[in-house]
This record gives C-alpha cells, structure tokens and sequence, in this order.
C-alpha cells in the first residue's frame, strides 16, 4: 500500500468518525475559468482526493466562460452559478435555505470577497484565506471600491471571524492574519500539495533562462522581472525569459519589452498544457517571481520538484515556499533580483547545489497530505460541534 492510498483511507476513516458524509465548498471561481490559479488548483485537489475517500463534495462558484452550468469532475460536483459579484449574496442564499440541500460540513474559500459565512452558517465549518491581499485592492479596483475592499478585510471581518476556524498556506501569510486582528488559536497552516507530475528530467536549455508563471495582473509585477532580466543581461549576455500565462497586463508588459528593445530575449509563452509547463520548467535554470503578494507561490515549488532553483522577491508566502540559500535566493529589491539571477546563471557549482536543495524541499509537500491535514481540522470541527 503506497503512503498516499494510506492517507485517502485515513481521509475517509476521519470523515466518517466525524460523521461527514457531505460536504459543500464554496469558491468564487472555479478551475476552469480563464483566470484560475493556485486558490482554484487547491480547492481541486482537495475536492478530488476527499471525493476518492468517498465524501460527497460539491462546489459552488462563479460562471466559467464558455463551460455549462453543472459538471462533474474527479468524482466531485461543481455548480456553476452567477457572475463575479453575484456569486457571494446568491451562494449564501442558497446554503442558507438549503436550496443545495444537506451539509455535513461546509469549506468557504476567501479568495479577496468573503462569503460571510459566519453572518449565515450553522454546523462544523473551515475558512480558506490563502493570504492577506492588503496593497492588492488599490492594484486592481477603483480607488473608492479598493478602499471598501480594504475596510473589510482589515476592519470588519476579523471580529466577523473571531470564532471561525481559519486555514492559510504559510506561518508568514498566519502572521499578517494575526496582524489585522485574527486569533492566534484558530489559525491554522496548512502548506499546498504538489502534482507528481512536476518531476526532474528532460535537458536544460542550452542557453541560460529563467522562466516566469502566473496570471498577467498587477500584483504578479512581471514588469520587474523584464527589467530585472534586462538588467543581468549586462553581466549574462545570452541570457533569455520566457513568461508563461495570460491577462490584463499583456498589454502593458509587450509595450515595456518593446520600449527596452527585449524582442529577440523575452518571449510570452501564453496559457500553456502542463506537460509543456513541466517541460519549462525543467529546461528552464531559473524559475522567477517578481510578485508583491502571495499566499505561498505554488509555481516555486513546482519548479522546485523539477529541480530548477528558484529567485524571488522576499515576501511573505515567499518566504516559505522558497527554502533560503536551499532551493532558492530571495530578493529584498529590483537590483537585488537582477544580481541573484545574474549569479545563479554564472555560477555553476551555486546553481547545481540548489538544484539539488530544490528536490529535497520539494519532497516534503504532497496534495494527499494536505487533503488529510485539512480533513483533520474539519473532523475536529465537527467533533466539536457535536459535543456542544
């Protein structure tokens, strides 16, 4: 019996001790949308490996573009209901009267909008909040509406949730949680899984590259990282960028290239199939993240498990996703970045032990653990609960 066949049964030994048999997750988006990322590859994972240990999940977000309404996925169900906005008030209203019908447990996923779920929700019940999106509001929304969306989360849902128990990604994400005001004992830390998929192999490319992955949005800042590229150039001749991913800031990032003349070195790779992903990754000699906020920075340590080192900004989630002078470097600023990149690309004997350092971090992190972990919390909860 292999160690994750163990965790599945231990999953479903937890959830039927706790007398969980059904449990409903809500999520603003869903994994097919065309602005998924690391919350909506999460939320998957654990659907299907809870779903593999015979819970019953359903999921419930926002409409996906171009997919139906309803569809089953992994051996769990995903309702696909309302716009952006919509999708907080209509799935609160219809937990709230049952219309999804019964629940053992419920998972609410904060991903910016909260679905209030302490305003509405009775029995055993985990609040994913990935990471505190703080400066994110004023990058992505109208001044006054940013304003609102900071409020909110640093002001007003706090004491919402005081009694709620909360799940994050990394201790640092806990302590800018504990920061505006959450309680330490009911924060819990739970680190994401990786896909056996992202495994070593394959060739390095012959010349050297970093590779960039994320959606094109504000607080990805992959701005920095074409300057900083451009600027290691001066001392890394040959060096090249490839940025995977797609978004509103194509725009402004093509632009930026041309104004730097980085034509012939920066290429936008667009939405890639995974078995491409893995194949950048593994030919890449640096992945890179430029981004002022994460949860934890998932596309890290999937390079990581491929056995390509790592150079990002020190931030948190950042911090933890990236072992320190191990699978990585981090960078306190743009120059710092460019330096880092610079070094890894030049100094060989540097760049084979943190590809090593990579493998041996990555190791640690597996979707059945993390499925397990959270069932744990959840079965507690539900112990909890029962007792009164």
């Amino acid at each position: 019996m292999t160690q994750s066949t163990e965790q599945i049964e231990k999953i479903g030994d937890l959830a039927a001790g706790a007398g969980i048999r059904r449990v409903h997750l809500l999520a603003w988006r869903d994994l097919d949308d065309v602005e998924a990322g690391g919350s909506e590859v999460h939320a998957a994972e654990v659907a299907r490996h809870w779903a593999e240990a015979g819970v019953e999940v359903s999921m419930r977000t926002s409409y996906a573009q171009g997919h139906p309404p309803k569809v089953h996925r992994d051996g769990y169900e995903v309702v696909r209901k309302a716009g952006r906005y919509l999708v907080f008030p209509r799935a609160a209203l219809a937990e709230a009267t049952h219309r999804n019908g019964r629940r053992d447990a419920l998972i609410e996923i904060w991903n910016g909008m909260p679905f209030l779920s302490p305003l509405w929700a009775r029995g055993p019940r985990l609040v994913f909040l990935h990471h505190v999106h703080a400066e994110m509001w004023k990058m992505v929304l109208p001044p006054n509406l940013a304003r609102a969306g900071n409020l909110l989360e640093s002001r007003i849902a706090p004491p919402l949730y005081r009694r709620s128990r909360m799940v994050t990604l990394s201790p640092s994400s806990k302590e800018e949680m504990l920061e505006i005001g959450f309680r330490d004992e009911m924060v819990d830390v739970v680190p994401p899984g990786l896909d056996p998929q992202f495994s070593p192999g394959g060739q390095r490319s012959d010349h050297p590259l970093v590779v960039g992955v994320g959606r094109l949005m504000p607080v990805k800042r992959f701005d920095r990282l074409i300057r900083a590229v451009a600027q290691a150039r001066t001392s890394v001749p040959g060096l090249r960028l490839t940025i995977v991913g797609t978004g509103a800031e194509r725009e402004a990032l093509d632009a930026l290239v041309q104004e730097l003349g980085a034509e012939d070195y920066v290429t936008f790779a667009g939405r890639v199939e995974d078995d491409e992903l893995v194949d950048l990754y593994r030919s890449a000699w640096v992945v890179a993240s430029t981004s002022v906020r994460e949860g934890w920075g998932m596309t890290l340590t999937e390079a990581a498990a491929c056995g390509t080192p790592v150079v990002a900004t020190r931030i948190a989630g950042h911090v933890d996703a990236v072992e320190e002078g191990v699978s990585g470097l981090l960078a306190d600023n743009d120059t710092e970045v460019a330096r880092l990149l610079a070094r890894v690309c030049t100094d060989t004997a540097l760049r084979t032990r943190l590809q090593s350092g990579a493998l041996s971090h990555a190791a640690r992190f597996t979707w059945a653990s993390t499925s397990t972990r959270l069932m744990e919390l959840l079965a507690l909860e539900a112990t909890r609960h029962r007792q009164g």
